[in-house]
């Protein structure tokens, strides 16, 4: 595909490829600001990382958006859970980011714990 783009007045003409579009993992965040602060929550769905392992079923686990590390984790094993409800929280940059579930379900394992540090696109939840 051409496209024509304007840089500082000056038009030039380039041909970009389009990419195959990865499949989206289901896996959604809140990211509420900063340490005190008081931004609008805003949510997102990331596609999966390449760093992340392969599961058997990408519909059953919530990955990590971002690399960070746990500051809360607000479930347990075995606890039902409604979409969109918190699960953990992660801090990066002096940014907390709300992981909340991706599905309604009941949690199979966890595996992180409170202080671990995470890899964007890492398990952090398994659902039955």
């Amino acid at each position: 595909m051409k496209l024509k783009i304007t840089v500082e007045g000056k038009v030039y003409e380039v041909d970009v490829e389009v990419a195959e579009s990865e499949p989206t993992s289901g896996v959604r965040y809140i990211q509420t600001g900063a340490t005190g602060g008081s931004a609008a929550p805003i949510i997102m769905a990331p596609a999966p990382m390449a760093g992340g392992e392969a599961v058997a079923d990408e519909s059953k686990v919530c990955r990590s958006p971002l690399a960070g590390v746990v500051s809360e984790v607000n479930i347990e094993v075995g606890q039902e859970v409604t979409a969109e409800q918190q699960l953990l929280v992660l801090e990066a940059m002096k940014m907390f980011t709300t992981i909340t579930s991706p599905v309604a379900g009941k949690i199979k394992s966890i595996r992180v714990e409170k202080t671990n540090s995470v890899k964007q696109g890492q398990v952090l939840v398994e659902f039955e």
